[in-house]
């Protein structure tokens, strides 16, 4: 009888430079969109390092709350050209960011969610995506937030809250080590 041998593990890519690069990736809106700002950050290592092939995508709402996708039941976005999809790969210095607007509240049972953005981070190692939110800082709304709400250490849950910039808001992904930003396990 043979005995089995354990296969040795593997690393994904790095082929997002090259697979999921997309032009217009990083314009949620149109640039000169009324409204429109940055967002902006970096990805980084345990050690704190730069991630320079990482992809971060965001899925958010419209200004109105409402999903560009045929199943929101509050019906269609009204926003013209807004895909409220972004792409955005990292550079050398793990910098990534998208042109956006800020989207509006959306339904949570018997209350509302806060604006906020859905991520999803791809990168080398990494087998499946890793889920995250950015939370925008002046929003009273925060405080009701269900998600926010259910990080019990204020430490952790400031991981999700980006800081004002002058062009619009400022967001670093820490995937492991001191400071990491809380993932969902979606």
């Amino acid at each position: 009888m043979t005995e089995l041998q354990t296969t040795p593990s593997q690393t994904v890519g790095p082929f997002f430079e090259n697979g999921l690069f997309w032009e217009d990736g990083p314009f949620v809106v149109p640039d000169g969109t009324e409204g429109a700002f940055r967002v902006e950050g970096r990805v980084l290592d345990g050690a704190g390092e730069p991630v320079p092939d990482a992809v971060v995508e965001t899925w958010q709402a419209d200004p109105e709350g409402r999903f560009d996708h045929p199943d929101d039941p509050r019906g269609p976005v009204r926003w013209k050209d807004f895909r409220g999809f972004g792409r955005a790969a990292t550079d050398a210095g793990g910098r990534w960011g998208l042109l956006t607007v800020k989207p509006g509240p959306l339904p949570a049972g018997d209350g509302w969610e806060a604006p906020h953005l859905n991520v999803s981070v791809f990168c080398r190692g990494m087998l499946v995506r890793l889920v995250t939110r950015i939370y925008f800082p002046d929003e009273e709304a925060n405080a009701q937030d269900p998600v926010l709400g259910s990080i019990a250490d204020p430490a952790a849950r400031s991981t999700l809250i980006a800081t004002t910039t002058p062009s619009g808001y400022h967001f670093d992904i820490r995937l492991q080590g001191e400071h990491e930003t809380v993932f969902f396990d979606v």
